[in-house]
């Protein structure tokens, strides 16, 4: 397909790219369709909503409540009188000195939406629908409770402004008979309106001072039976919450450990009233006769954030939980397996491509522990599969192919080699402390080569002190220059002449935080965040580097294999033709906050991308120095290339040839085959 261009056009929009996994990552809430229990939707940490048409099975990206990364979705509403309408609430991470978030209403099945503006700016913790009444909504913030009686259209707080108690309302339920009848759980103990808020009171018998109230759900019959769930345990009233039972003592004697107290959400079975899901942070819980025994159905691995019972089947249980995405059940909760096709929420910091492999590429994630590390693609990045044997659960901050072959990780906690199947620790015996006191030698001379063309000699036969027992220092990026490895550490610069199996630190640089290090045709480059070396010999000798003078603070780094390098801050992209002695920048290179710069030898440019606020990821052409660009669609943390492996047929080999990005939070996206790029072209001259 050929997609005729205005290349005289000031911007040209293109087909957003797509998202293409690793599936899974942090899952906060369902919501179902009440015409169609097939249709659910899932709310996500990152402000994204997805749908499913087939029960939790298959997810589709739906679109993005406020048009930011930061909204934390915990609550969807969909309003059973008209199903296309619906409610969301949002808060912000990290929002307690700043509150943030607010209520967004969608009129046409979740595609589009708008931000609440009486809501606006409240981080807004708890969301419920009147059963009797719909029109009628309760949200809860961090300032209180609020009321909507026209169907989110306008909200009013029922809650007492500024009162010291009634504030920071994590939990919420409305009675099935009674619309003016409200529970509210707060950060401290419970409390009940059955007037609609004008008058409050305190309901707390039974229950453990000082406790946060996550979750309250009512019995749909007998709306006397109130369930909640505290950080001193779960609790039941069987009077309307006059007084509650449980808590600390049922959980021990009843198989709920006290560990596990931290219960985000209760939900009873539609179809048995007396099956009860408690989802935790060490696990999911069911009792089947109304509270009294407890019984553990997942590992204690598994944070549950959200439970999902199908009215039609209850034996269809979905989880939404963090780092492992959507678990289903078909067995009623005694059983359970990802169910993540077309969800993704990881957050991709690294990527090695395989040369004797085009096809076959790596990505390393953080924050999600055992369910994270490394995932590897043999498909061009279309599908992934986990290979995180032997990290530990370790984030992963940088990939490598070494010179013979294999892949090395970077971690907060050292480097890894992948051995087979497994990733086996290397580095450990480095000896940063001997190498520390060599670089102190130099420091003056360090000092003075920041403005001027001082070159050091690597140290060869220095006297070393005992050799650390491991090397746990952050292992920020990998370059590869002829058949030496470079590591920019936590702990300085390490270099291995081995494939990684072993490693020494630079003496003759200086101990910092290094953050970058790059390498193409014998010129090596690191950074801090402050500072430069380079070296024109492979790593043999270095000099440090002026950075560029307008830079406040690096943010990436590259060299190409014309002898240029280049960096970037977050007001703009430089580069030096002269080895530090002189910063350009390209004028239609406009980007700012660049995150990263890559040196795609393949194609011989340069691609760039940065946090934001634009979508746009760029190319500069070389020698040229000619500006492409690519509206993606997507904020990028990174770009590779993946070439086509012209050994093989199109059958053997069906991928390449194309773009592959890290999104910030949303895992990786694929640009669109069936359609040309858009570009802008520059001059080569637009140099100043």
């Amino acid at each position: 397909m050929v997609l005729i261009l205005c290349l005289a056009c000031p911007r040209i929009h293109a087909v957003s790219w797509f998202p293409k996994g690793p599936d899974g990552g942090d899952a906060r809430t369902f919501a179902a369709d009440p015409k169609d229990h097939l249709h659910l939707y899932l709310g996500t940490a990152d402000g994204w909503i997805y749908q499913s048409r087939d029960g939790g099975r298959n997810w589709l990206r739906l679109a993005s409540v406020g048009k930011r990364d930061d909204l934390v979705v915990d609550h969807i509403l969909v309003d059973p009188a008209d199903p296309r309408h619906m409610v969301a609430g949002a808060w912000v991470a990290d929002d307690l000195q700043h509150p943030d978030g607010g209520i967004f209403d969608s009129r046409d099945g979740g595609t589009t939406w708008i931000e609440q503006p009486e809501m606006r700016g409240q981080s807004v913790r708890a969301l419920a629908i009147a059963p009797s009444d719909p029109k009628i909504m309760v949200a809860g913030s961090l300032a209180g409770v609020f009321r909507s009686a026209d169907s989110g259209a306008h909200w009013q707080q029922i809650s007492p402004p500024g009162d010291k108690e009634i504030h920071e309302i994590e939990s919420l339920a409305i009675d099935p008979a009674d619309p003016n009848t409200i529970y509210a759980g707060t950060w401290h103990l419970p409390w009940k309106t059955s007037d609609g808020g004008e008058h409050w009171e305190n309901i707390k018998e039974g229950i453990i001072e000082d406790s946060d109230i996550f979750s309250i759900i009512i019995d749909p019959k007998q709306s006397d039976v109130v369930y909640l769930s505290a950080c001193s345990g779960i609790y039941k009233s069987e009077n309307a919450g006059v007084k509650f039972t449980g808590g600390v003592n049922l959980n021990k004697a009843q198989g709920i450990p006290t560990t596990a107290r931290r219960t985000r959400v209760l939900m009873q079975d539609p179809n048995h009233l007396d099956t009860v899901f408690a989802g935790t942070t060490e696990g999911l819980y069911r009792t089947d006769d109304g509270g009294k025994v407890w019984t553990q159905t997942t590992g204690a691995d598994v944070i549950v954030n959200d439970v999902s019972v199908d009215p039609a089947d209850p034996h269809n249980v979905l989880l939404a939980t963090n780092r492992q995405g959507v678990l289903a059940s078909h067995d009623g909760g005694d059983s359970f397996l990802p169910s993540n096709s077309g969800f993704s929420a990881r957050q991709v910091m690294a990527y090695s491509g395989d040369r004797h492999n085009p096809a076959t590429v790596y990505v390393g994630v953080v924050n999600d522990k055992e369910s994270g590390g490394v995932f590897v693609s043999h498909t061009g990045g279309l599908s992934w599969s986990q290979l995180s044997g032997g990290l530990d659960g370790h984030d992963v901050f940088s990939l490598v192919q070494a010179p013979d072959g294999s892949i090395l990780a970077g971690t907060e906690r050292g480097i890894y080699r992948l051995q087979g199947a497994v990733w086996q620790r290397v580095g450990d015996g480095v000896d940063i402390a001997g190498a520390s006191t060599a670089a102190g030698k130099v420091e003056s001379a360090h000092r003075a080569a920041a403005t001027g063309p001082t070159t050091r000699q690597a140290a060869k036969g220095k006297p070393r002190a005992a050799a650390a027992k491991s090397f746990d220092a952050s292992v920020y990026g990998f370059a590869v220059s002829g058949e030496t490895l470079f590591a920019a550490t936590s702990q300085g610069v390490l270099s291995s002449p081995s494939s990684g199996m072993t490693w020494a630190v630079v003496p003759s640089i200086p101990d910092d935080e290094w953050r970058f290090v790059a390498a193409s045709k014998g010129v090596v480059a690191v950074a801090s965040l402050h500072a430069l070396e380079m070296s024109i010999d492979g790593g043999k000798t270095w000099k440090a580097v002026a950075p560029p003078s307008l830079a406040r603070q690096l943010t990436a780094l590259a060299a190409d294999g014309h002898g240029n390098m280049w960096a970037a801050d977050r007001d703009g992209v430089y580069f030096t033709t002269g080895l530090g002695a002189s910063w350009q920048t390209l004028k239609d290179l406009y980007l700012r906050n660049g995150n990263s710069i890559y040196y795609d030898e393949a194609s011989d440019r340069v691609l760039v991308t940065s946090n934001g606020p634009v979508t746009e990821a760029f190319a500069v052409q070389l020698p040229s120095m000619q500006v492409r660009w690519w509206d993606t669609g997507w904020k990028l943390r990174f770009l590779r290339y993946v070439p086509k492996d012209n050994g093989k047929t199109e059958s053997e080999a069906p991928v390449g040839d194309y773009l592959l990005g890290a999104t910030l939070f949303d895992g990786m996206v694929v640009q669109p085959r069936m359609v040309d790029s858009p570009e802008i072209a520059t001059p080569g001259a637009n140099a100043h």
